[in-house]
């Protein structure tokens, strides 16, 4: 199932926004093209961990692509770069706004040569405003979004959420709008320029938190891993550590109490709703954790899955990716680096018709495409497998 094979993608992006958005549409059968400067290449090529010279970071949203290696500011590379976007169906850049004006690699010049171009911009702000010239990263727009204000424990110093959210969630919103803007050039024949910032994703998925504040007028605060507007919904210390549990309704909540021995707790007026139990949450965790004080993570577990009651362990990585649903779905994949290492990655995980997506092609080496791309040698030495 390749939805978007026969369309080509020209990437002229770095590090994790840009380069994810080009995965997810290469993940659906897109030809893309990933053009990268001779000397060193996307700079996420340099991040640990290191197999044999290849980063595994950058193999993590780079699989399913090809690679040239030209320089923007050489008047002949940028002449082989601009034929070769001219001729795409889309064009992705995460450059600050402007750069690629100065390189004659912008909408305005491409889609004057093919008006049926799909023109991506990812940016930290947007392409116009007052803050459209300031860089960000996904620590600063995290900041600057609200999320770090609503991330960590109460009265806790600021903390940003451990998945760089900012950059992934503006990738899936630009493959989004790729794909849709696609779809209106196959109907309409013209193509159009996104705009699509950073700041403006964090926000938009932080819509709980933004209507939380249109409607009350105060701002949402940390609440750990508790719910602002649900309990019991949250992270409870057991024995020996911790257990999530989410009783996100009345009839779960009154399975929860049943399950810990206390059945009275569901005819308890001030229990009586998942509003008046958000109220009286503080309650509602210390009675819950005096029952599991002498409970092990096992046992708790194993009383809200009998139960019915939505409930897991505070996993780490190498714990969620040895789960046996992560086995059944397939979605850990082998993957061949250009230095012939083979490691595991995380593949998509989506599936059509009970299939998943397959990798295809392996992270490129920098350069590795040039002479597949342009009939001509590579233009580094960098080892090639495959």
């Amino acid at each position: 199932m390749q939805p978007l094979k026969g369309i080509r993608v020209v990437e002229f992006c770095s590090v994790a926004a840009g380069p994810f958005c080009a995965m997810l549409l290469a993940d659906m059968g897109a030809d893309v093209i990933k053009v990268e400067h001779p000397e060193g290449g996307d700079s996420m090529r340099a991040w640990p961990p290191i197999s044999e010279g290849f980063s595994e970071n950058f193999a993590s949203v780079n699989r399913n692509k090809r690679s040239v290696a030209l320089d923007l500011k050489d008047p002949g590379d940028n002449a082989r770069a601009r034929e070769l976007a001219a001729g795409a169906d889309v064009v992705i850049e995460n450059n600050r706004p402007g750069v690629m004006a100065r390189l004659g690699l912008d909408f305005a010049t491409l889609s004057a040569i093919n008006p049926a171009l799909v023109y991506c911009s990812i940016s930290a702000f947007g392409q116009e405003g007052p803050r459209a010239r300031e860089a960000g990263f996904d620590l600063t727009i995290q900041a600057m979004a609200g999320v770090m204000s609503v991330t960590g424990e109460e009265g806790g110093a600021p903390v940003k959420c451990g998945v760089p959210l900012s950059d992934f969630a503006t990738g899936l919103y630009a493959a989004f709008a790729v794909a849709s803007a696609l779809r209106d050039v196959g109907e309409h024949g013209k193509g159009t320029h996104i705009d699509a910032s950073m700041f403006g994703a964090s926000l938009a998925v932080g819509a709980l938190q933004t209507s939380q504040y249109f409607g009350s007028g105060i701002d949402p605060v940390k609440l750990g891993s508790a719910h602002p507007r649900n309990a019991p919904y949250q992270a409870f210390k057991v024995a020996d550590g911790y257990v999530a549990m989410a009783a996100g309704n009345n009839a779960l909540f009154r399975s929860a109490a049943a399950a810990i021995g206390r059945e009275e707790l569901a005819g308890l007026e001030r229990f009586g709703s998942t509003a008046l139990r958000a109220q009286h949450q503080a309650e509602l965790k210390q009675i819950f954790e005096s029952v599991f004080e002498t409970l092990s993570v096992a046992q708790v577990l194993a009383m809200f899955r009998q139960a019915g009651v939505p409930c897991a362990p505070i996993n780490s990585y190498s714990d969620a990716l040895a789960d046996e649903q992560v086995d059944f779905m397939g979605w850990v994949q082998p993957l061949e680096l250009p230095s012939g290492v083979v490691t595991r990655t995380f593949a998509s995980p989506l599936r059509f018709d009970g299939q998943g997506q397959p990798i295809y092609r392996r992270p490129p080496a920098l350069g590795e495409h040039n002479a597949e791309i342009f009939g001509e040698a590579p233009a580094v030495a960098e080892a090639s497998h495959g």
